[in-house]
């Protein structure tokens, strides 16, 4: 490649000089042609600018290119990709100073970086800042600036950078965003170690009342203080959300967790700090931002099962054996106890996400997985059988199981001496 140089770039430096693991590399090409790189065996996958396949490595080469704004919204862009187009020039197009910088292929850390807007200092003064005015082109920016103040969670953000973001909410830019393009952002930002702080500034910067007005009405909305001491809804829903990233969750549990208490916004002023009926309530608002973004199946069911059930789940410590098998039912455990398992795990985040609840333990999750397995441990098909035998049929031959699994669960439960067994 003698014709033109290949520079690492992005996220790769960033998180070398931070001392993190580097996971992915991004590549820039100066001064070369697409021809030339398909002459080496790179082969084309970009659609709106040049991208290339490494023949060997499969990673990602893009050739230096300049961006220039040319309608609303983040594909309204004019890309121009030519061989004099420099390494500096390349690097100005990017969302923040830590993000534009790049080294030679085989830097080791050692060496100085091409730092041209000042990523090194910023890194050192924890600052997210953005490179150039230019930012403003780009509304996806709003959101990946608020994935890394959730992953770099001790980074402050620019105050001028800050402005930018709110400059750009007030021109529409944020209301231009596909939704497949911020479920994206949103849901990379929920795995982050402290997903709260992505929300945090997307309100600070008053995108999330455009992206998810569902969630924004939270904050100011009063809970009753004996279950809730820290009392607002909206910093309730972060704090079990930041409790979701500290037990590991999987993307699904988080955002169930992000979703269960939106009815809490939509409760009747004349009631507070009372939620009667929020579960219902919540459960529909999940449905529709659900639609809204499509988001994944999977995410969607689970929020559901979580919005309407949660509230039952905290208290199945007092439940006898039918009402147990009847949440199980509801949320359909017997058929999908994965799932169940993944609800549970939502119930304790929301349970431990709490002024001074965090290190509190609860049982609730140890008992109902208890409870389904004595529930799965009914040998369904001989209950079915039994039933048939005594001339029952259809809906009759379901209700038999349902009964079995019930003294099953009450069974256990006498054992356990945990609450009174149904008969």
């Amino acid at each position: 490649m003698s014709e033109y140089q290949v520079y690492m770039v992005g996220g790769a430096v960033r998180d070398r000089l931070l001392g993190r693991a580097v996971h992915d590399h991004d590549w820039v090409v100066v001064g070369a042609t697409p021809e030339q790189m398909a002459a080496r065996g790179f082969l084309p996958v970009g659609r709106d600018f040049p991208v290339f396949l490494h023949p060997q490595t499969r990673e990602e080469y893009a050739l230096a290119r300049t961006e220039r704004k040319s309608g609303q919204g983040y594909r309204g862009f004019v890309v121009q990709a030519a061989p004099d187009v420099t390494l500096e020039q390349d690097l100005a197009r990017r969302d923040l100073t830590i993000n534009a910088m790049a080294a030679a292929p085989d830097w080791d850390g050692g060496e100085a970086v091409v730092d041209p807007y000042g990523g090194q200092a910023d890194l050192r003064s924890k600052v997210l800042r953005h490179v150039t005015d230019a930012f403003r082109e780009d509304p996806v920016r709003i959101l990946r600036v608020a994935r890394f103040a959730a992953r770099l969670h001790d980074f402050s953000v620019a105050p001028q950078t800050l402005e930018l973001m709110r400059e750009m909410v007030t021109a529409g830019e944020a209301s231009a965003l596909v939704p497949e393009r911020v479920w994206q952002e949103i849901s990379r930002g929920l795995m982050e170690s402290h997903p709260s702080r992505m929300f945090g500034l997307l309100r600070a910067c008053t995108a999330l009342a455009v992206l998810l007005p569902e969630l924004d009405r939270l904050w100011g909305v009063p809970q009753r203080a004996e279950y809730h001491p820290e009392v607002d809804t909206g910093v309730h829903t972060m704090m079990v959300l930041d409790m979701a990233a500290r037990l590991d969750a999987p993307l699904a549990v988080r955002y169930a967790c992000l979703v269960h208490d939106l009815g809490k916004g939509t409760t009747p002023a004349d009631v507070l700090p009372r939620h009667i009926g929020h579960e219902q309530r919540s459960a529909e608002l999940a449905r529709q931002v659900g639609q809204r973004l499509r988001v994944p199946t999977d995410c969607q069911e689970l929020a559901d099962v979580v919005a309407r059930e949660h509230g039952n789940i905290h208290r199945s410590d007092a439940l006898d054996a039918q009402a147990i098998m009847r949440l199980l039912e509801r949320c359909d455990a017997i058929r999908k106890p994965g799932r169940f398992e993944q609800a549970l795990l939502a119930c304790e985040c929301d349970a431990r996400g709490r002024l001074g609840f965090a290190d509190r333990p609860y049982p609730q999750r140890q008992r109902l997985r208890d409870a389904l397995a004595a529930a799965l441990s009914v040998p369904t098909a001989q209950a079915a059988a039994e039933a048939a035998a005594q001339g029952k049929q259809g809906k009759a031959i379901g209700e038999a199981v349902h009964a079995a699994r019930t003294q099953a669960v009450a069974a256990w439960l006498a054992r356990a001496g945990s609450a009174p067994a149904a008969p």
